[in-house]
């Protein structure tokens, strides 16, 4: 088969190599949809010990497709699902685990190969995050479960409900989603982002109040401003910078929530108010990645079309485009790239 097989920071390879075959416990799935995602793209660029702790692995973690074949034991699926898998599966066995946190493992399997024509998922995530798709349900489409699920949790993290108004900061497709399952919940959003053709995109998806940045001599003043001065109910960062954690903190109201959703550098720190966190009873919290129950969940919403994140993806190319779809990426020219395993793309 052919793959996109990572070697290393920069090191990535268009090779052919072996059909898997499934040992006990696993599925072989047939790829049918891969997206592009801005963690590939920092694991492109320096590596990263804890998703790839071994090289060379083929690359690449959103994924949907068609079993096509399953080692001795395995049950939960048979030859001919429609599937969908995510990118990791807890051990179900530490505290993190037992006590409902599942997303906080202390031994968290993560599964990397989303950019090949075949995978062979290890039992553990058989057992646990691979998902039976309904009919009608699209593999580009589906392939959304990983990270809506991880939007799930930071919009459950926020406690978002109706009637509630959320600032989310950063218009990346991870800020786009969060903004969908906000209004999945029926909240108003404001959708913080920068000038330019992504943010214009955003807009015509018709989900949020956009807020130009660039725009604004103090996006926190103009936030309270659209919310007669009270703030924001729930602010949640999609951005990964800690000026913008801090400007999410400033811009909720009294008893509001912060969740920083977008992870920040190694050694940076933020300043508190800690009057206002404190006497307005604040509540910042962080958000990371997903559980079984919020994958099952995610491809409930994408099956019923309570979120519909198709118009995210802006371009589409074949396996061996990978490295140009994670450049565009890179440059803030692609939102999110559909990468075909049997096809060319149309390199939109």
């Amino acid at each position: 088969m052919k793959a996109m097989v990572f070697y290393g920071p920069g090191d990535l390879r268009y090779e052919e190599i072996p059909v898997p075959v499934p040992s006990p416990g696993e599925a072989l799935v047939r790829i049918e949809a891969a997206l592009t995602c801005g963690t590939d793209v920092k694991t492109l660029r320096r590596g990263h010990p804890v998703m790839i702790p071994r090289v060379p692995t083929v690359f690449g973690h959103e994924l949907a497709g068609s079993v096509v074949a399953v080692g001795r034991g395995v049950k939960a699926v048979r030859e001919g699902d429609r599937v969908v898998a995510a990118n990791s599966a807890p051990c179900g066995e530490c505290p993190a685990c037992r006590s409902g946190r599942a997303n906080l493992c202390e031994d968290l399997l993560f599964v990397n190969g989303a950019y090949g024509e075949y995978i062979a998922l290890p039992p553990r995530l058989v057992e646990q995050n691979l998902v039976r798709l309904g009919p009608d349900l699209p593999a580009p489409r589906a392939a959304f479960a990983e990270p809506l699920a991880c939007v799930l949790g930071g919009i459950e993290r926020g406690r978002v409900e109706a009637g509630q108004t959320v600032a989310v900061f950063g218009h990346g497709p991870l800020g786009c989603l969060l903004a969908m399952a906000a209004v999945a919940r029926k909240a108003r959003v404001l959708l913080v982002g920068k000038s330019g053709w992504r943010l214009d995109r955003v807009r015509g998806l018709g989900v949020a109040d956009c807020l130009d940045a660039t725009q604004s001599s103090s996006v926190v003043g103009t936030i309270r401003e659209m919310t007669a001065g009270r703030g924001v109910d729930v602010a949640v960062d999609a951005t990964g910078l800690p000026e913008v954690w801090e400007q999410a903190v400033e811009s909720v109201a009294r008893g509001g929530t912060v969740v920083f959703f977008g992870g920040c550098a190694l050694a940076t720190a933020i300043r508190l108010d800690t009057r206002r966190v404190h006497y307005e009873e604040l509540t910042l919290t962080g958000a990371f990645h997903h559980t079984p129950e919020l994958i099952r969940r995610a491809v409930e919403m994408l099956d019923g079309e309570a979120v519909v994140p198709d118009r995210l993806i802006t371009h589409r190319m074949g396996l061996p485009e990978v490295p140009k779809a994670l450049e565009l990426m890179a440059r803030g020219e692609a939102l999110k790239v559909l990468i075909d395993p049997r096809g060319t793309g149309d390199a939109r």
